[in-house]
C-alpha cells in the first residue's frame, strides 16, 4: 500500500483495488500540495467533525460518490446533508472492501460550525482509526491528548505504522507523544498536527530524535511525500 500526507491530519492510503482519506482537509490547507478536486477515493474517514479535519469530506464524497466513515453522530448529520456514511461507535469494528476498521478513543472534542453563521454544532464524540489491510495495521490517532489505553491500543495491536499529533495546545505536544510512542510500540510513528498554525508550531525533526534516543523509529512526511508499506 501507498500512503501520502497531505499536511495536518489528512492521510491517503492507496490500496491495490481501493483509496481511502483520512481528514481531508486541503482547500484552506496552507501546508497541502494537492487540491481537493484532484483526491480520489472511495472512502473518506473522518475523526471528528472539526473544519481542520472534515475539510473537503463532503466535496470529495459526493464527486467520488465515496462512502463517508465517522463516529456515529458525525456521520448522522453528514447523513442530513446528503452523503453515504457508515457511523461507527467507539471501539466498534466493521469490516469494508479494503479492509477493517476499528474506532478508537480520543481525547477531544468535535464540533462545526456552518459557514457564515456562529452556530456551533456538537458531532458527537472524536475518535482515532485502527485501519487493519493488506497484512498491514496502521494507527491514525486523530486529534487527542495522551490517555493510558494507547499501551492497550499497542498490547492488542501489531502497528506498523502510527500517525500521532504533536501540535500541543490543542493537542498532544511532543513530551506526550514521545509516552505515547513507548505504550503504542508501533514500528514507526510519524507526527502530524503541526505548523499548519503558528498555535502548533513545533519542529518535527526534533520530536523524532527523541524517538531514536529511546530506540523508536520515527520519520517526517513533508506534505505530499508517499511512503510504501
Amino acid at each position: 500500500m501507498d500512503i501520502i500526507f497531505h499536511g495536518q491530519s489528512c492521510v491517503e492510503i492507496r490500496f491495490e483495488e481501493h483509496t481511502i482519506i483520512i481528514d481531508p482537509f486541503l482547500t484552506h490547507n496552507p501546508q497541502a500540495v494537492v487540491k481537493a478536486e484532484d483526491i480520489k477515493a472511495d472512502y473518506v474517514l473522518v475523526t471528528h467533525g472539526h473544519g481542520d479535519h472534515l475539510g473537503d469530506t463532503l466535496p470529495i464524497a459526493e464527486r467520488n460518490g465515496a462512502t463517508i466513515i465517522a463516529p456515529n453522530d458525525l456521520g448522522r448529520y453528514l447523513s442530513f446533508k446528503g452523503a453515504a456514511t457508515h457511523g461507527m461507535g467507539i471501539g466498534g469494528s466493521y469490516q469494508f472492501p479494503f479492509g477493517r476498521v476499528k474506532l478508537t478513543l480520543a481525547l477531544h472534542d468535535s464540533s462545526f460550525s456552518e459557514p457564515g453563521t456562529k452556530e456551533n454544532i456538537y458531532t458527537g464524540m472524536a475518535s482515532g482509526f485502527l485501519i487493519t489491510a493488506e497484512g498491514k495495521t496502521i494507527y491514525h490517532a486523530g486529534d487527542t491528548g495522551l490517555f493510558g489505553d494507547m499501551k492497550l491500543i499497542g498490547e492488542l495491536n501489531d502497528i506498523d505504522l502510527a500517525f500521532l499529533p504533536i501540535g500541543d495546545n490543542y493537542t498532544m505536544g511532543p513530551d506526550d507523544a514521545v509516552i505515547a510512542a513507548k505504550m503504542l510500540k508501533a514500528k514507526c510513528i510519524v507526527p502530524m498536527h503541526y505548523n499548519t498554525f503558528p498555535v502548533i508550531a513545533q519542529d518535527p525533526e526534533a520530536f523524532v530524535s527523541r524517538l531514536a534516543a529511546e530506540k523508536i523509529e520515527g520519520y517526517v512526511m513533508a506534505p505530499g511525500h508517499m511512503i510504501t508499506l
